[in-house]
């Protein structure tokens, strides 16, 4: 059987939290983190999901790794025969596979490993949980994980505290790829880390892509990362995808107003390009997740909302090939790109 184009099919998923009753507040709501979100990860590709904080993103990547059990929806992983399982409906035991398959890259190396645990326990933890190796053979292939990702064997006995911020990365990076993985989600990867180790982390983890035929879910708020490291961009706003497209067609020329108000917060290192740009200034806060906005829950906030936004909530719908919107004008507004 020919291996799908695609890896991961999302269908109209959702996830939901209940708030317990705390201090004056009468009864708990359901905070809705995720309602519909439709969404395709090709094989080998390298997609980006952006948006404030707040909305969704870390959510829908622990729903993919079911660190939580999706409330309803699809999620279609294609596996290496092709055959199709929905990784939403699975129970606890079934998982343990799928989790070797897709692993995640947390965004803080400092507390995503643990301090009692030299390196050599910490990458190689994946390979005992799984009982996929032990004694020489696990040493040897965590040997082989750490020059994958540029650190030495023999840091191997050495503790979390003995290396810098982009070193604790790597050897994260490294736990991550010990199973063999086919996703791996990377989790605001280099948020925490100096400007002049980003760079080095980003080029790594394209050579490794390229090395061993990696798909990536690339999760962030900085739209410069985006740019450079993604082939496809998805743009969510208080839980539900608004725009996706190619990067380079998203950044040219935006479909959806939220997405024009990100790349207009890209800051431009030359003066003659800032003193040119259109400056679009967002109204309000994000609305409340448990209350949110009737119609387009973007309305509030938007500067080219019209009547029909605050009734009616607007579909994601292709406009042209490889980019779809959730906006009612999307083909009438005049909207600035990068």
């Amino acid at each position: 059987m020919t291996e799908p184009q695609s890896l991961i099919e999302i269908s109209d998923l959702s996830m939901q939290f209940h708030a317990r009753r705390k201090g004056f507040r009468r009864k708990g709501g359901a905070i809705n983190a995720l309602t519909g979100v439709e969404l395709t990860i090709r094989r080998g590709e390298t997609l980006g999901l952006v948006g404030e904080s707040g909305c969704g993103k870390t959510t829908l990547g622990r729903c993919l790794l079911r660190a939580y059990r999706p409330t309803s929806g699809q999620m279609l992983y294609h596996q290496p025969d092709g055959k199709p399982v929905d990784l939403a409906t699975l129970r606890r035991g079934e998982l343990l596979p799928y989790r070797r398959q897709i692993r995640t890259v947390f965004q803080d190396p400092n507390s995503s490993l643990n301090p009692r645990m030299t390196v050599q326990q910490i990458v190689g933890e994946p390979l005992r949980v799984n009982k996929i190796a032990r004694g020489s053979e696990l040493h040897d292939r965590v040997a082989e994980s750490l020059r994958l990702v540029g650190l030495r064997p023999e840091y191997m006995r050495r503790y979390p505290h003995a290396f810098s911020g982009g070193e604790r990365q790597r050897v994260g990076i490294a736990r991550a790829l010990i199973t063999q993985p086919r996703l791996v989600i990377a989790d605001e990867a280099v948020s925490a880390l100096d400007v002049s180790i980003r760079s080095q982390i980003l080029n790594l983890l394209e050579d490794l892509q390229e090395q061993l035929d990696l798909t990536y879910l690339f999760i962030s708020h900085d739209l410069s990362v985006i740019q450079h490291l993604c082939d496809r961009v998805a743009v969510m706003y208080l839980g539900r995808v608004v725009e996706q497209a190619d990067t380079d067609r998203l950044y040219a020329g935006p479909r959806h107003p939220y997405t024009e108000s990100l790349l207009r917060a890209v800051p431009r290192p030359d003066p003659r390009l800032r003193t040119k740009r259109r400056r679009l200034q967002l109204a309000g806060e994000v609305p409340d997740p448990s209350d949110p906005p009737t119609g387009c829950a973007f309305h509030p906030r938007c500067p080219y909302a019209r009547e029909r936004c605050d009734s009616e909530l607007p579909a994601l719908r292709a406009l042209v090939p490889e980019h779809s919107s959730r906006c009612h004008y999307a083909e009438d507004l005049d909207l600035v790109g990068v």
